[in-house]
């Protein structure tokens, strides 16, 4: 199979947790689904700003990712539901460790870095757990939205200063949306 390049990763949902849940989408002819390989899934970790640098995928990495991804689209869905979070399978992936803070000269001033083993699938995926957590916890779930078009599956997290953003984003959906309405705009003056 073909690795998805790293521009074809729709990283609009303004949250790591929610960009994950974004990489299976709806499109016209049904479910697509953006991790088709270990190496796909590195790749979404490298945009996303996760993977360890010039690292090989291990085995198992695309089944593990796919079976965080449902975990976290499950959670999103029961947390914005106002149910119970059922939090089993995310804490399990919250255990895999292998982190530690690590103190870093950047630009003449130490900072606090996280660095993250790699030598399991569990693992690479073990920042991308701790962005669920993050967003379960932290997040403001009035903020949390999907896209009102209906034909989209994407979710965001309404970062806006008004807090009134519609669409995963406007150039994709929004525009979709824009170009409809002014469509049946026009169909309906032609008839009067």
């Amino acid at each position: 199979m073909t690795t998805t390049p790293t521009s074809e990763f729709r990283l609009l949902g303004d949250h790591a947790a929610l960009d994950l849940i974004n990489t299976i989408e709806q499109s016209d002819d049904g479910p697509r689904d953006r991790l088709q390989s270990d190496d796909d899934v590195r790749a979404w970790l490298q945009a996303s700003g996760f993977a360890p640098a010039q690292r090989k995928a291990p085995r198992g990495l695309l089944e593990s990712a796919r079976a965080l991804r449902e975990t976290v689209r499950a959670l999103v869905a029961q947390r914005k539901g106002g149910l119970p979070l059922k939090l089993n399978a995310l804490n399990q992936a919250l255990a895999a460790g292998g982190s530690h803070l690590e103190v870093a000269i950047v630009a003449g001033a130490p900072g606090l870095a996280r660095r993250y083993e790699a030598a399991t699938p569990d693992q690479w995926l073990l920042p991308a757990a701790e962005a669920a957590a993050d967003l379960l916890v932290h997040g403001d779930f009035d903020l949390v939205r999907k896209c009102e078009s209906p034909i989209c599956s994407l979710w965001f997290y309404d970062r806006t200063r008004s807090h009134r953003r519609r669409w995963c984003s406007m150039a994709l959906c929004g525009n979709r949306h824009k170009v409809a309405a002014f469509r049946q705009r026009e169909a309906q003056d032609a008839a009067s």
